[in-house]
């Protein structure tokens, strides 16, 4: 399933004003009404209504966040163990309860006892973060530190992370009893749902701290010191452990993942760790041979070109290629790619003599015009 904050175009940190205008305004272009007979904007549509349901609602949200779309893939409850039904299968899509909504069937009615849930008022894991960080070639090759900004959630200094003014505490909730969940009859079934008062958490804050206004966990901006090492490629993920938010009524922190994008060489094309080169030579240092400088991410080169070397000829050059990031790994090649430069604007006198040179070949074929002359022959004649 893909991501919901994806298919909304939102950040994971996005507000809950920032994904009701991004669903507004999706919700308006996919409309069936707006695309009579288009199946995929149909199918656009129901992403969007499925996404927008889970992430407008707090709790839903946090669920997602803590146990991803395996909480919302059969039906939009949590997986088992989680506190909110048995194996996230919405039985009032069956037996008329609305479609989609948060609740579960309650087997513990039929059978006794049923599995041991978790209770809403339990730690949850803060979110994982995600920073986008574009570096340029150079830097991919030589490793650098960068200085990053990443807003988050942190614990409220002032309240403790406890959502309360100081000198109060939450009390229990009194419509579900401190569970955390109401139980609805539909026919012959039990439907448990999170609490709407309460949000599932089983308490409520009547005095919430003026600095978080009630939920433990203020948004900061963080500078953080980030090394890159050497060998990086787009695509490349660096963890930074705990950076992310801030877990609820007490979890542990969520990571920051850093995806690295390297900016292309205007000189080198990259293969892995190889790298290619295409490196043009003269003609007469082609058809006579000499030695040619060649650039290389560790400094200049100097290959050998033998006589009569042909255009598109690769020399590999060992060890010039793209350092491992992993430690210990063995560094790449580079290779070395030829283009012959055939000469223009050229004087009177340098054509009188390459006429002279012509003439003195004779009609003898080389061998590569010999070799395409036998397989071409059917097409020349």
């Amino acid at each position: 399933m893909a991501d919901y904050y994806e298919i909304l175009g939102v950040s994971k940190t996005a507000s809950a004003d920032e994904i009701k205008r991004a669903y507004r305004k999706l919700a308006v272009k996919y409309h069936p009404d707006r695309n009579p007979g288009n199946k995929d904007a149909e199918n656009k549509f129901k992403e969007l209504s499925a996404a927008y349901e889970v992430l407008s609602d707090p709790e839903k949200r946090r669920q997602y966040d803590q146990f991803g779309s395996a909480a919302f893939e059969s039906g939009g409850m949590p997986p088992p163990g989680s506190g909110g039904g048995f194996g996230g299968f919405n039985f009032s899509d069956l037996f008329g309860g609305g479609g989609g909504g948060g609740g579960g069937f309650d087997f513990s009615d039929l059978f006794g006892g049923g599995r041991t849930k978790r209770r809403a008022t339990d730690a949850a894991d803060g979110a994982d973060l995600r920073y986008n960080l574009h570096i340029a070639f150079e830097d991919a090759v030589l490793g650098v530190d960068r200085k990053i900004i990443v807003p988050h959630l942190v614990r409220c200094e002032r309240c403790g992370g406890s959502g309360c003014k100081p000198g109060t505490g939450r009390k229990t909730c009194v419509k579900c009893a401190g569970s955390g969940y109401i139980t609805a009859n539909q026919g012959f079934f039990q439907v448990r749902q999170p609490c709407p008062q309460c949000h599932g958490t089983g308490q409520v804050v009547e005095d919430p701290c003026d600095n978080c206004r009630g939920d433990g966990r203020v948004r900061v901006e963080k500078t953080l010191q980030i090394h890159v090492p050497p060998g990086v490629d787009t695509g490349s993920r660096l963890r930074v452990a705990g950076e992310g938010d801030a877990g609820a009524r007490g979890g542990r922190n969520g990571d920051l993942y850093v995806f690295i994008e390297v900016a292309e060489s205007h000189v080198f094309q990259r293969n892995e760790s190889d790298l290619i080169c295409d490196l043009p030579v003269d003609f007469v240092t082609a058809t006579l041979g000499g030695n040619v400088d060649v650039p290389t991410v560790t400094g200049k080169a100097v290959v050998k070109i033998k006589p009569g070397t042909q255009s598109g000829t690769v020399m590999r050059i060992k060890g010039k290629g793209m350092p491992s990031v992993h430690p210990g790994g063995v560094r790449g090649d580079l290779h070395v790619r030829l283009r012959v430069e055939t000469p223009d604007n050229l004087s009177g006198e340098q054509i009188r003599q390459l006429e002279e040179f012509r003439k003195s070949l004779g009609a003898k074929n080389t061998p590569l015009a010999e070799d395409f002359r036998k397989r071409a022959a059917n097409f020349l004649k």
